[in-house]
This record gives structure tokens, C-alpha cells and sequence, in this order.
């Protein structure tokens, strides 16, 4: 017998060699039928694999992360066997679960795949997910995989293959007639794919190397339900009125310039305006708590990061080495604030009156994200982070944490973001090489993290294997208007650099002891903020934070002496906007002004003038009247 450990803490008894589907049967059939893979010590499933130890286990269904990418991985698979039946002959590549959905390389030869083949792509993959075929995992030596996939004939499995180790075991998976060499997992049968786009279709090279052949990449979505492709499509066609690359434009927020270089946004007055309010408005509340500002220079030597160990992990993701002239010397565009930060608290002697020590700074740093992957303001290689970090004793981190948490969780009530969930994301228990400091320290900063989350009774997910490399993290998913889910803010516990930069401060003992470093960024990064904050709003910011409040619109020139009164009247009580002086109808500059969301349209001629008034209009409502100066202003900050 086996000891199964439910997500809940309790404990059932199996035989060994149970499924995590036997077990979802035992609880209920109706959670059965919508287990799609397990979670079993950590480490996702097929939920029909044998489970021959004392084990947790956590059932996936479509709800989970887990599931659906389980989900879409099987429907890439199914993809993959629908390609292999319309294009005989056709070449498989890799097929991944993405973010929303999945893709497979293919290469086809001569036959060329375009988006008019894609109903007929579907209209297979629903054919075949309704016979019903099990994914069957099959165990199989390199050379076994290697002799299959020679006979079929298909290189770059073959090559795939050819990179792993003499005695490494690999996996194959079946259903129906289709095999594909996979670690899996997957979903129990195909009959579970009820709704299938096919998305687009685009070039890619061969394991990311443009040496390589570039390959037809076919990317797709599928649901269990039509009801939820139907909503999903619904949600695109809005996600395309709300991108924020078209509304930056037409609103005049931020640019990019191929000479300046991709990825690297520039800031236009309007946005400008609209990112310094953001800053303003952190800095206010990081003022009220403690905080201390700092700048630190965009270079450093190189040395600083192999001190803090981000040259090992992220060199490659770095913009190279900037060597100097004359000295010899190498200096790396900075990828992170926190080796700097580290600096400061080492300038000096520190004792423990002075911890916490809160230091912040909006500082900006380069990260080289591949072309391919760079999107707007939520993929750059150039951001500013809302960055912080605070030194303190052992005994003030769950205080400290508990204060950034608050702060959090106040930042992102105020922009609306009210469905919130936290990610725990903690070390992967399987692979801790790939992490920095001693199991002690790891074990400290996680408990933190969890104690810190059940005391304010935080909604949290626990992912492993998230954690950053150097400590565990708590991330901030926020779903936005449209029901997306994005990650923005993260707080961080650190042990592990203050021991590489060998910090220390004086406790009450009088002896020497090493401070715990907590990393934390509500906004994220300013720019993936904004990027996110205007898909949100739809452009329709918080008043308080639009960069224009209101325009003034004259029915001719005669009333622009008048409209410039109004103006300056306005911004006595810190109320800005502009005038439109252009000759114009007034329908067009309506029509424009809407456009680019102004919140208050003021509509002054003969009339206004004389009284006195403005004519009002409300974003997204109309006309709302007639009103004198004085009751705009009250109007106007009772909508605050």
C-alpha cells in the first residue's frame, strides 16, 4: 500500500501502483471526467501513470495552469497526426504548449501551408479527437527511438534524439496511428478536444538557429467546450480595440524608432506625463513608509555581477561587455538594480538602529530579449523598475514583508485591479542546482513568504520551479476588463545575496551579523505597467491620472481668447487639459478628441461666453450640459 497526500493535507491509502485517475474515481466520477494530468510530488503527470511510492498528488483540470497546458500540449499532438493526414509526407518538428494555446514546426516540403488550409486542418483534428484515441506513454531506449524514427524517415526527431546521452531513457507517445517522441504528459484521450482555431501561420528556424531551415510554424487554440472558443474569439476582437500599441499611437503616448533600435521605447510628452504621475504617486506612498531614494548608474563592471552571481545565470541574456578604450576594463549594461542597491548598504558600517534600511529607486535596466519575442511596452529590452530592496534582521523579515505586501496590494486596488491572486513561487525540489545559496537559507525565506500570505489570508497558487535563482518570490497575477491574467508586482526574500556581497551591520550583541534582503517592485516595470494599465482602461485612464483632463474646443477663432480664460481658470485648481485651436468643424474635433479619450470635452462659443459657461461633454456618455466655471470644477472633482 501507498500513502496519497491530497492537496487539502489528508491522506488516503491506495495499492501500489494506483493512478491519480483511480484516485480522482474514488473521491468522485464527476471529478474524474475532468482530471486532465496530475500533479505527483511536484512534478506534472499523465493522470493514468502508475504511482508506485508514497506520494502528493494535486488532480488537474481545466481550471489549473497545469491542465490546460496539458490540455493544449495532447492538442498539438492531435495537430501534428490532422497534418501528417492532409500533407502526406510532411516533417514534425517540436510542438510546445504555449502561453494561450500551442504550435507545432513542420516542415512541408514543397506543399505550401497558408491560412486557407486551416478549416480543413480543423475539420480533421475534431475528426480525429472524436475517436476517442488514448495518449499512450510508451518507455523506449535512445536506440529504439532512433530505429523508429529512421524508418519513418523523419530527420529531425532523429536529431533530437542524437543530442540526448547513450544510456538516457527516452518517451514515445501514441494515439491512434499517430507516435511522437515526447516527454509528455498528456490528457487520457483525444474525445476531450471539442473546439479547435487554428490561428495563424508563420516562419520560424529550426531550434531557433537562423542557419537552420526555417520551418511552418502553425499556431492554434482548442477548448473542451465551443461555448468557450466562442468567448475566447469575442475576447480578441475586444483585445484588438484595446491594444496597447494602437492606442500609444493614436494617443500620442510613447514611440519606437528602428534607428534608436527595437524594444527600446521612447516617451512621448503625453506619456511622459502620464509615467511621471505613476512615479509620483509611488513615491508619495514609498515616502509615508521609510523609504530612502537612490540612483545608481546604467553601467557597472562586469565583476558586479559575477559578485551577485547574474553573470553566471543571465549573461547570455545581457547586452555584452562595453570594454573601455584604454583601461582594459569590462562594464555590462545594467540588468538589475539589486547589485547596486547592495553596494549602498555596504558603503559603510551598519548597526542594527539603522534596519530596516527601505532604499529605492526607479532605475533602469537592459535585458536582450530576441526580436521574435519582443512586444510593445510588455517585452522591451529597456524598462524601468519601481525597485526597491530592504535590509533587515531575521526577526523584522515577516513585518517587513507584511508592509510590502500591504503596499502592494494598495497599489493595484488603485488602479482597479481588484481580482488579485498571489504566486508562490517556490524552488524546484528536483533540480536545485539551478539556485544559489544553502538549503537553510531557501527554507527560511519560503516559510517566510507562506507565513506572510495565510496571516493576511492571501488568495495564492504555489508554483515550484518559479523562483528566481538567488530566492523565493511572491508574484502579483491581476486579471484585467477583459478577464486576462498578467503578472505585475513581486516581492522577493532574499539570504543569499547579502552573503555574496559579504554585508554585515552590528547587532545589539555587539558582534557582526548578516541582514535579509527583500527585493520588491509593485508596478513591476513602469513599462509593462502602462502596457497592461491602458489595455485595462481601453485608454479611459483614472482621471486623476489622465494626461490631459479635458480639451477645449472653440467654435471658431473668435472664442479662443475666451477658451485660453477657461483654461487658466482651470488650472488654478489643478486642472489640466488643452485647447484645440484648429480650424476645424466642431464634429471632427469631437470625433478626434474621442479618439484619443480625453476624459471632458468643453465646448465654449457666442453663447458660453457671454454666460459665462462651458458646454460639457463626457467621455463615452455625450453632452452633459451647459454649466458655469464653478460647477465644471465641482463637477469635475466629484468624478476624482
Amino acid at each position: 500500500m501507498i500513502k496519497i497526500t491530497l492537496p487539502d493535507g489528508s491522506v488516503r491509502e491506495y495499492e501500489k501502483g494506483t493512478s491519480a485517475m483511480q484516485v480522482a474515481q474514488s473521491i468522485s466520477e464527476g471529478l474524474a471526467r475532468n482530471v486532465l494530468s496530475a500533479k505527483v510530488n511536484g512534478e506534472v503527470w499523465d493522470s493514468m501513470r502508475p504511482i508506485d511510492e508514497d506520494s502528493t498528488v494535486q488532480l488537474l483540470t481545466w481550471n489549473d495552469k497545469e491542465g490546460k497546458k496539458t490540455f493544449w500540449h495532447s492538442s498539438a499532438h492531435l495537430m501534428a497526426e490532422a497534418l501528417e493526414a492532409v500533407y502526406p509526407g510532411i516533417k514534425l518538428g517540436t510542438g510546445p504548449a504555449i502561453e494561450n494555446g500551442f504550435y507545432y514546426d513542420v516542415d512541408a516540403g514543397d506543399q505550401k501551408i497558408s491560412t486557407d488550409d486551416f478549416k480543413k486542418i480543423e475539420n480533421k483534428m475534431l475528426e480525429l479527437a472524436r475517436q476517442k484515441n488514448d495518449f499512450v506513454r510508451q518507455d523506449i531506449s535512445r536506440a529504439e527511438a532512433l530505429k523508429f524514427f529512421q524508418d519513418k524517415g523523419d530527420e529531425y526527431k532523429i536529431e533530437l534524439i542524437e543530442k540526448r546521452g547513450e544510456d538516457e531513457a527516452l518517451t514515445l507517445y501514441t494515439q491512434g496511428n499517430f507516435v511522437d517522441l515526447c516527454r509528455g504528459p498528456h490528457m487520457p484521450n483525444t474525445s476531450k478536444i471539442k473546439a479547435v482555431k487554428l490561428m495563424k501561420v508563420a516562419g520560424a528556424y529550426w531550434q531557433g538557429d537562423d542557419t537552420r531551415n526555417q520551418m511552418t510554424r502553425i499556431y492554434g487554440i482548442s477548448f473542451p467546450k465551443n461555448k468557450e472558443l466562442t468567448e475566447y474569439l469575442h475576447m480578441l476582437e475586444e483585445a484588438k480595440k484595446r491594444d496597447h500599441r494602437k492606442l500609444g499611437k493614436e494617443m500620442e503616448l510613447f514611440m519606437f524608432s528602428e534607428k534608436v533600435g527595437a524594444g527600446l521605447p521612447i516617451w512621448l510628452p503625453k506619456g511622459t506625463a502620464l509615467r511621471t504621475r505613476l512615479e509620483d504617486f509611488l513615491k508619495k506612498e514609498q515616502i509615508k513608509r521609510g523609504y530612502k531614494p537612490v540612483i545608481t548608474p546604467h553601467i557597472a563592471k562586469k565583476e558586479l555581477y559575477i559578485t551577485s552571481g547574474h553573470y553566471e545565470k543571465y549573461g547570455e541574456d545581457s547586452f555584452q561587455p562595453i570594454h573601455t578604450p584604454r583601461d582594459g576594463e569590462e562594464f555590462l549594461l545594467k540588468p538589475m538594480n539589486c547589485p547596486h542597491h547592495c553596494e549602498v548598504f555596504g558603503n559603510r558600517p551598519r548597526s542594527y538602529k539603522e534596519l530596516p534600511l527601505r532604499i529605492a529607486e526607479f532605475g533602469t535596466v537592459y535585458r536582450y530579449e530576441q526580436t521574435g519575442e519582443l512586444h510593445g511596452l510588455t517585452r522591451v529590452r529597456g524598462f524601468t523598475q519601481d525597485d526597491a530592496h530592504i535590509f533587515c534582521t531575521p526577526d523584522q523579515v515577516k513585518a517587513e514583508f507584511l508592509d510590502v505586501l500591504d503596499l502592494t496590494l494598495h497599489v493595484l486596488k488603485k488602479f482597479s485591479y481588484e481580482n488579485v491572486t498571489a504566486q508562490i513561487s517556490l524552488r524546484d525540489p528536483n533540480n536545485k542546482e539551478k539556485y544559489i545559496g544553502s538549503d537553510e537559507l531557501w527554507d527560511k525565506a519560503e516559510r517566510a513568504i507562506i507565513e506572510a500570505t495565510q496571516e493576511v489570508g492571501l488568495e495564492t497558487i504555489t508554483e515550484l520551479g518559479e523562483a528566481a535563482f538567488y530566492g523565493p518570490k511572491l508574484d502579483f497575477m491581476v486579471k484585467d476588463a477583459l478577464g486576462r491574467s498578467w503578472q505585475l508586482g513581486t516581492i522577493q526574500v532574499d539570504y543569499t545575496l547579502p552573503e555574496r556581497f559579504e554585508l554585515e551591520y552590528v547587532g545589539a550583541d555587539n558582534e557582526k551579523h548578516r541582514p535579509v534582503m527583500i527585493h520588491r517592485a509593485p508596478f513591476g516595470s513602469m513599462e509593462r505597467f502602462m502596457g497592461v494599465l491602458i489595455e485595462h482602461c481601453g485608454g479611459k485612464f483614472p482621471l486623476w491620472l489622465a494626461p490631459e483632463q479635458f480639451a477645449i474646443l472653440p467654435l471658431s477663432d473668435k472664442y479662443n481668447e475666451y477658451a485660453y480664460k477657461v483654461q487658466d481658470t482651470l488650472a488654478l485648481h489643478d486642472i489640466r487639459g488643452i485647447i484645440d485651436t484648429r480650424t476645424e468643424s466642431i464634429g471632427k474635433k469631437i470625433r478626434d478628441n474621442e479618439v484619443k479619450k480625453i476624459p471632458f470635452m468643453l465646448i465654449v462659443g457666442e453663447k458660453e461666453q457671454e454666460a459665462g459657461t462651458v458646454g460639457v461633454r463626457k467621455q463615452g456618455e455625450g453632452d452633459v450640459g451647459a454649466m458655469a466655471l464653478d460647477d465644471f470644477v465641482k463637477y469635475f472633482q466629484e468624478q476624482l
